[in-house]
């Protein structure tokens, strides 16, 4: 479906056009035509389908169909997300959907000076993007006024739960017109966001592309049974093997992720860290490096997993299991975006066989195990971890994604940069733990 068919104004078919995308993908096809319409919207896909699209799209037709003169400290249309990159990206992405109009936008969030922001927020836009806390912090010095917010977005709802962020969102949408749209965006849908979506929602358009909590089927998952303490000799013999020529590998603390880029960085191979202690600023050079390969691996901890966009990503290792099988969907989501294929790899020891028994569970299939020589896990190990999985599911059957993604050995060689096409539909971008003490724990 192509997005002439939507009527949309002349200067976002430009900018579309200009981004290199022709046709919609599937949640946008059926999220956008209610969307526009002003209805209400729960949009639940799988992370690279082209979310952030289907939601600001319309947002931005109906500041062309209804322009106006904005207040000063007034905003139309509000977009909170959980984590200061995802704020940046949705920034980024929504810019150069408006690349052609005339509109005011600003994205704010924490870890930045709070009174440079006053100033920006006291001219009046038209859209505002925002981390909750970094807002309230805004709202309740009366910085802006949000009473003419006609249009609110839940940018990662499953996020903003599970980080503890409902309640200070919740706040804010108080604040907002009583006539207002409101769009609930998530890549899972669980027990609590369908009882929030009950509670904000008001007869919504229910846009589900995909089966809940299930990974985009381009991704290929194998496993690597082996002991916590080989996990990084492991790491460097299959890094050696295999020659990754880019790949993000994800820790559970900020502990490990430090231990594994100290060893990294006594060989050869380009790495960086992005975890919740590293300011922003490092953060931005370690994924612009990792984006231009200037860098082959990327080391990161749950709480940046959300903000990490990069396309055309072949590898997304799990140094460590999340502890929320959720968290997994939302890590390998960084890979196999858009149509294109994709592996995640998972070290497994045996401490770890119960968080791989709920995520086989969550995605409804068991996944390969691949048992590395000299890596072998001991008996008592090995039972144990067959103990745990007697019940896992069967594997299903799988339309395999095309590309040169195995889980076999790869012939050692040099790195070959992998060919980039423009993609021909919006995908979106997809960091974050289950609540407060966890975000703690892990920066």
């Amino acid at each position: 479906m192509k997005f002439e068919s939507l009527g949309l104004a002349p200067q976002l078919l430009k900018a579309i056009e200009s981004c290199g995308y022709h046709e919609m993908t599937p949640i946008q096809e059926q999220a956008m035509v209610p969307a526009r319409r002003g209805q209400d919207v729960l949009i639940n896909a799988q992370t690279g389908t082209g979310k952030t699209a289907a939601f600001a799209l319309p947002i931005l037709q109906q500041i062309v169909d209804k322009p106006r003169t904005l207040a000063a400290g007034k905003v139309r249309a509000l977009i909170l997300t959980p984590t200061r990159e995802l704020a940046e990206q949705l920034s980024q992405a929504i810019a150069d959907y408006a690349q052609h109009l005339d509109i005011n936008m600003l994205a704010i969030y924490g870890g930045v000076n709070l009174d440079g922001q006053v100033a920006k927020l006291r001219t009046g836009l038209d859209i505002l993007i925002a981390t909750p806390g970094r807002l309230l912090a805004h709202t309740d010095k009366n910085h802006v006024d949000l009473s003419e917010v006609n249009v609110v977005v839940l940018d990662e709802a499953d996020r903003l739960l599970d980080m503890g962020f409902i309640e200070d969102a919740q706040r804010l949408i108080n604040q907002t017109a009583k006539n207002r749209q409101t769009m609930l965006v998530s890549a899972t849908i669980t027990p609590a966001l369908n009882e929030l979506s009950h509670q904000i929602l008001k007869n919504p358009a229910d846009v589900r592309i995909s089966k809940a909590n299930i990974t985009a089927e381009t991704v290929e998952h194998v496993i690597y049974p082996v002991s916590e303490e080989r996990k990084l000799d492991l790491f460097m013999a299959l890094l050696e093997e295999h020659n990754w020529y880019q790949i993000l590998v994800f820790t559970g603390t900020k502990k490990q992720a430090e231990h594994l880029l100290e060893h990294l960085k006594k060989t050869d191979v380009p790495v960086a860290l992005c975890h919740g202690d590293t300011r922003q600023g490092q953060r931005r050079r370690a994924l612009a490096d990792f984006k231009s390969a200037k860098i082959q691996v990327l080391i990161s901890t749950e709480v940046a997993a959300r903000g990490l966009d990069i396309e055309g990503l072949d590898h997304v290792l799990n140094f460590n299991l999340p502890h929320l099988p959720e968290d997994y969907v939302h890590r390998v989501g960084r890979t196999g975006r858009a149509g294109k294929s994709g592996q995640a790899i998972s070290f497994v020891c045996p401490q770890e066989a119960r968080a791989l028994a709920r995520i086989e569970r969550l995605i409804g299939e068991a996944i390969p195990r691949i048992y590395r020589r000299g890596f072998e896990l001991t008996e008592a190990d090995t039972l144990r971890e067959s103990a745990v999985h007697k019940h896992t599911p069967k594997p299903k059957p799988k339309n395999k994604a095309k590309g040169n993604n195995k889980t076999g050995p790869v012939k050692p060689g040099k790195p070959t940069k992998p060919k980039r096409k423009s993609g021909k539909s919006i995908s979106s971008r997809a960091g974050g733990a289950k609540n407060r003490k966890a975000r703690k724990k892990n920066k």
